[in-house]
């Protein structure tokens, strides 16, 4: 079936000189397939290819009821969205109800939506799952034919996207004849979204827009070359600044919250033209990030400093520059947030790449030589995660009685639980109705019977409780930032983590500027401003990337190529005197150098496995280091290698790394090691053993930790099978520790392990004995410190030719 465009809307179109491109004019075309994914560049006109099918039927045959359902995985992008498709709705004058539904939308409105719903609903994973536990929902569903789901390969990438595809299942068995589509502009591997996005037994066309025009994107040339270990880029301050007074609007993105804290700083300090920059993370009170979204949207700053907030799909004015500051560890996250520059179809995007530290420049080398292929990272997603089910089932319980066998159908036409086994299945319903055996003799989580054949509530009243804490989003241990006095303006939060450590007076960064812990006061810290003092910085909760296995693998193809291209001269060097004193790391084979330094043994691997395996690799090598009897005393990680030192040499470094040997040993730390409980706390969370919020009322992190805490040991002790367990096993070895990558490192070299022993510290080691934790550096100045320790270190290293 093809769809036409209703002639007030082509009217419309025609009279702002626009024409469909190839690709929306296909995705009309395709109106009537079961599933289509889109894949088109940042600027293609994605969002209204996606909505055109809908508008056609809609334009042709208005009916009452909801029609098409978009699912986004962010709040403000749906609001974005509903300005930006009630341009075309209300132009052209068709009757259309555009509303979106989000935590932000008010009690009023959802249930006069639930009563009277729109013919088109904006809304998140998070509300969807909410709709569908109501006992109206076949009623609020009824008719409804298709679902956008935007930004498709981020939502694949977490348990929010298992979570819709569970949604969707259930939707598609009420409505066996709805369609999906998907958009995305950053695929790589578009048969494996096609396949996450597939209604069960069907498949999913593919729809691939021109790619556009290459991007302009290349390092940012700065008058001092980066330092060897940090990751704050404020030697490009002065350049940074440059490009931001050339440039309309510049967004300059950070990978975590404290490093665009600290940027953001230093780059006021510097601003002596007063050119109007804002800030935007996460951790910002929402009224600050929505003055600053303003501020950008009007056209009204020169640059934001922002991190992973402003990734995805909204176009913020008139960008015209892209500026990542730190390698971006993920080739993926590179090209989403390049599209963020020049926000239009067939205008080449601009980006300028800053690298933090000598090993970053090499890291972006490779990311600029990926971009130019297309060649995107992603690591395939596991099958779905068991306590997603298990919030599933009671979800599912709260809309209606099921009967097993029929739940078990709907849930295996999820693309991520296509392959779920009946027993794991089973085992799901057992522990959603009774909580396990360790559990089952505590009213409390007794919550289904089996009646006339069907799962029901044990009691109805529990579904009050169940549906306040649905999601996958776990709760940060966070506490709310306010100025002291009256009607204190709110400016963020800081991990409780961080809060405990400080005493009146200490200082800290919130939203770009220093200010004085004063107190806590009913779990809010209360702070002054206090701009002339040196700040601690707050240890934010943002998101810390490890390193993506592409980009590792180009990083050491990059050091067997001759002159290395594309490397700026200094590092050159660098790399050269690594090659001429020891090696450098090969493709298949695993560098490890030892050598002795400040009378201590040193040993260096250099996997290139990413942040996380490479911490674990430490914790684990200098536990059977401890059994062996070498005295391990420390370690250091960093995406590319781990440092360790004690007071013995490592003769042979092939059987500590043995593969068997490390799997026993991950098993028996993580037994009593708190990561397992941190992970134990967001899977008991997400599965329904813990509360986050009650009576309208959310705990605090502290509260659900200290539950989680208790039932994680009393599980450990009576029930060391339990489900849950098994889940946090499997959770922790993927996620934190990333063992997987460990292994898979250990398998590609097939035991090639070249164990060099030198005299003296090498050229590639050297910017390892610089990272925080081996040289601990405190104070109001620190980088002068930082830099006198890095000239030193070079000099009795004899490498002091590479300094500058």
């Amino acid at each position: 079936m093809q769809e036409t465009l209703p002639d007030p809307l082509r009217r419309w179109l025609s009279g702002r000189g626009w024409a469909l491109h190839p690709h929306q004019a296909e995705m009309l075309a395709r109106a009537g397939e079961a599933a289509t994914l889109l894949i088109a560049p940042t600027g293609g006109g994605k969002t209204l290819a996606g909505f055109l099918p809908t508008l056609a039927e809609l334009g042709a045959a208005p009916a009452p009821g909801l029609h098409t359902l978009y699912v986004s995985p962010l709040k403000a992008l749906t609001a974005d969205i509903a300005r930006n498709l009630r341009a075309p709705v209300e132009g052209a004058g068709l009757a259309i109800r555009i509303e979106d539904r989000t935590g932000d939308t008010s009690a009023a409105v959802r249930r006069r939506q639930r009563a009277d719903p729109p013919h088109i609903l904006l809304t998140t994973p998070e509300s969807l799952s909410l709709l569908l536990s109501y006992e109206d929902a076949p009623r609020i569903f009824a008719g409804l034919r298709r679902v956008v789901i935007d930004e498709a390969h981020a939502l694949a990438e977490s348990r929010r996207g298992d979570q819709l595809m569970l949604a969707l299942a259930r939707l598609q068995r009420m409505e066996p004849g709805l369609r999906r589509v998907g958009l995305s502009a950053t695929v790589e591997d578009p048969d494996a979204l096609a396949r996450f996005l597939a209604a069960g037994g069907q498949g999913c066309a593919i729809v691939r827009a021109d790619p556009g025009p290459e991007p302009d994107i290349a390092m940012l040339e700065t008058a001092t070359p980066p330092p060897w270990s940090g990751g704050g880029g404020r030697h490009a301050v002065p350049d940074v600044l440059h490009q931001i007074a050339q440039h309309r609007i510049t967004l300059i993105f950070h990978n975590t919250r404290a490093q665009a804290e600290l940027f953001f700083q230093a780059l006021w300090m510097e601003n002596t033209d007063g050119l109007p920059i804002g800030i935007h993370h996460g951790a910002l009170a929402r009224e600050q990030r929505q003055r600053v979204e303003a501020a950008l949207a009007a056209g009204q700053l020169r640059a934001v400093v922002c991190t992973g907030t402003l990734d995805l799909g909204i176009d913020w004015g008139d960008v015209d520059l892209v500026i990542q500051i730190g390698a971006p560890k993920n080739v993926k996250r590179l090209v989403q947030r390049i599209g963020r520059a020049n926000h239009r179809y067939n205008a080449p995007s601009k980006a300028r790449l800053v690298p933090a530290n000598r090993f970053e420049v090499v890291e972006c080398v490779a990311a600029l030589e990926a971009v130019r292929a297309r060649d995107l990272d992603g690591d395939p997603r596991g099958p779905g995660p068991l306590d997603v089910l298990c919030q599933q089932i009671l979800i599912a319980a709260c809309s209606a009685p099921f009967a097993a066998d029929d739940l078990y159908v709907e849930v295996t036409g999820a693309g991520p639980y296509a392959g779920l086994s009946r027993a794991d299945f089973d085992a799901c319903l057992d522990y959603a109705a009774t909580g396990g055996y360790a559990l089952r003799a505590y009213d409390r989580w007794q919550r289904l019977m089996l009646r006339d054949g069907l799962w029901r509530l044990r009691d109805p009243r529990s579904a009050a409780v169940i549906r306040q804490n649905i999601g996958t989003i776990i709760d940060t241990e966070t506490l709310k930032v306010r100025l002291r006095g009256r009607g204190g303006v709110p400016l963020g939060e800081i991990e409780e983590g961080f809060a405990a450590t400080l005493t009146p007076g200490d200082t800290f960064l919130m939203g770009g500027e220093v200010v004085r812990y004063e107190g806590l006061r009913e779990l809010t810290v209360e702070v002054t401003r206090n701009p002339g003092r040196a700040p601690k910085v707050a240890v934010f909760n943002g998101t810390k990337f490890a390193t993506s296995t592409l980009l590792c693998d180009r990083m050491l193809a990059l050091f067997q190529r001759p002159g290395w291209p594309g490397v700026p001269v200094h590092t050159a060097r660098w790399l050269a005197l690594q090659r001429e004193r020891s090696r450098l790391p090969e493709p298949g084979r695993l560098l490890v150098e030892s050598f002795p330094w400040d009378g201590r043994a040193q040993t260096v691997i250099y996997g290139f496995a990413g942040r996380n395996a490479q911490q674990t690799l430490g914790l684990l090598l200098t536990n059977r280091m401890e059994a062996e009897g070498l005295n391990p005393l420390g370690f250091v990680a960093t995406d590319y290698a781990t440092l360790i030192w004690g007071l013995e040499p490592v003769p042979d470094i092939c059987p500590l790394l043995d593969p068997q040997r490390l799997r026993e040993g991950l098993e028996g730390w993580l037994a009593g090691n708190a990561v397992m409980k941190r992970t134990f706390r967001s899977v008991a969370i997400v599965a329904g053993l813990i509360e986050q919020s009650r009576a309208g009322q959310r705990k605090s992190g502290r509260q659900a930790t200290f539950s989680s805490d208790i039932l994680y040991d009393t599980l450990r002790r009576h029930d060391p099978d339990h489900l849950l367990l098994r889940i946090t096993r499997d959770e922790a070895a993927r996620g934190l520790v990333d063992f997987g990558r460990i292994e898979a490192m250990l398998e590609r070299v097939e035991r090639r392990i070249d164990h060099v022993h030198l005299e003296m510290l090498t050229p590639l080691a050297a910017p390892l004995m610089l990272e925080p934790g081996r040289i601990p550096i405190h104070g109001a100045a620190r980088e002068i410190l930082l830099d006198r320790a890095a000239g030193q270190l070079m000099q009795r290293a004899g490498l002091g030719q590479l300094e500058g």
